[in-house]
């Protein structure tokens, strides 16, 4: 039992520590049980291209790719995601991996503020990794889990259709 002079244990000061490949490169992080991934990326990794928008999932602000599959990361606990292998938008990025579709977004005018762009390329990529060439409608599902206040959309379907075309013709973006 407790004695009065005996100060009350504050488990709000527990960490854990957690290791994850992130962009290729191996992490470890001291995070509270109930921190986000999305949080430790920003703040532990300072990873900011990936955006805490909504908190609940709705808006795709904050997408990564987690084991190969885009994931809501203001919905993963950091612990979740130990021995993970993350790939933010700055990892995508930086690979080229998403150099055809950052061109055709800029080329269409697919962005205006860009808190939403990182979410959207990250959900742009996992749907053309799957669907060499998915219909409009197959992109307008895909893109459903991400919320846009400026674009109304059509230049983001547009963009994305004309890496499809172009890389089942074989050739860039057009």
């Amino acid at each position: 039992m407790r004695g009065l002079d005996e100060p009350l244990l504050d488990e709000t000061d527990e960490t854990v520590r957690v290791r994850f490949v992130v962009n290729g490169r191996k992490v470890a992080c001291e995070v509270a049980p109930r921190d986000t991934l999305v949080d430790c990326l920003r703040d532990k990794l300072e990873l900011t291209g990936t955006h805490a928008g909504c908190e609940m999932g709705a808006c795709g602000a904050c997408l990564v790719q987690l084991d190969g599959r885009a994931v809501h990361s203001c919905l993963i606990f950091a612990v979740q995601a130990d021995g993970a292998r993350i790939e933010t938008i700055e990892g995508l990025t930086e690979s080229g991996m998403l150099a055809e579709l950052q061109a055709e977004f800029h080329r269409r005018n697919a962005l205006q503020c860009g808190f939403c762009t990182s979410g959207m390329l990250i959900n742009a990529h996992e749907l053309l990794s799957q669907t060499t060439q998915p219909s409009r409608d197959e992109i307008r599902d895909a893109l459903s889990g991400n919320y846009c206040r400026c674009t109304g959309y059509e230049a983001i379907v547009d963009a994305i259709d004309a890496v499809a075309k172009a890389r089942s013709d074989g050739g860039g973006a057009t």
